[in-house]
């Protein structure tokens, strides 16, 4: 057997375009949807990720505004920014760039950031908006991994899921997520002493530790949905995730690759919780 690749570029440019027409709709209103990003510091990967970011936003019709910053910005500068974009009516989303230099609290910048601009789905509120099921806005990550899983076609009632990593950016949010959908869930962890016994008998797999090789082929349930997190290097400097790719495409029924997989899905959602913010306050 071998799997069936679930393509994330192909499933980001549908949902681009499908993000374009409704941008095209409030723009008739006259609402012009609006993210800010905030970049701290000079990490290479960072400028990387926030310059797609507003390619993103302009391919689709939105406002994108960058801030950047030196690294030397003091935490309560960097606060004070974010509330002032809460304030501006002509922003609907804001993104500030992880990670952040050592002195300023991630979980402080988050925690300010406004829960209905918070279009990264990190604040308190829309992470507990969603253990309890009611609406708001999901961590990206996961909310793309959710669409990846939807193009198999699988029905996840009844199916048991193991998704491994449980930080609260993907691990924690990923497992709630297919709770919803009536998936039986088993979290692990490095705390898991032994990670295959759960692996062979999961209908789908999350990988999420940043480690690669962390799920080989020996470890995967024939037919199974693989969905590879990770982001790692491997001995050649070649980007790999967390799954061996080559072993385990012979065993699963559906696998995503790295690159091309769950990382244009992030990024495609990003735009989807933008435009659902302007649209709420629109609306």
């Amino acid at each position: 057997m071998t799997a069936q690749l679930i393509d994330g570029n192909a499933l980001a440019t549908r949902t681009r375009a499908q993000v374009a027409e409704r941008v095209q709709v409030l723009r008739s209103r006259g609402v012009l949807p609006g993210l800010a990003v905030i970049l701290v510091g000079d990490d290479p990967a960072s400028a990387v990720y926030v310059r797609h970011k507003v390619a993103d936003c302009e391919s689709v019709g939105m406002r994108s505004v960058l801030e950047r910053y030196p690294a030397t910005m003091t935490e309560a500068d960097l606060l004070a920014r974010v509330r002032a974009l809460n304030a501006d009516d002509a922003v609907h989303g804001i993104l500030v760039q992880m990670p952040l230099p050592r002195h300023i609290d991630p979980q402080q910048v988050i925690t300010t950031i406004s829960p209905a601009k918070d279009v990264d789905g990190f604040h308190v509120a829309n992470a507990g908006a969603l253990l309890v099921g009611r609406p708001g806005f999901k961590a990206c990550t996961p909310y793309g991994c959710m669409k990846l899983i939807e193009t198999t076609g699988v029905p996840l009632r009844g199916k048991h899921a193991v998704v491994i990593g449980r930080s609260n950016t993907v691990g924690k949010p990923m497992a709630l997520m297919l709770l919803q959908s009536n998936a039986t869930v088993t979290i692990c962890h490095s705390g898991t002493p032994d990670l295959a016994v759960h692996t062979r008998s999961a209908d789908i797999v999350v990988a999420a530790v940043g480690r690669r090789d962390t799920v080989r082929a020996d470890m995967v349930k024939p037919g199974a949905i693989v969905v590879d997190v990770g982001m790692n290097r491997n001995d050649a400097g070649k980007l790999c995730g967390d799954v061996d790719f080559a072993g385990v495409r012979e065993v699963a029924g559906w696998i995503t690759p790295v690159p091309g997989g769950v990382g244009p899905m992030t990024r495609a959602m990003l735009l989807v919780n933008t435009l659902e913010a302007a649209e709420r306050r629109t609306d």
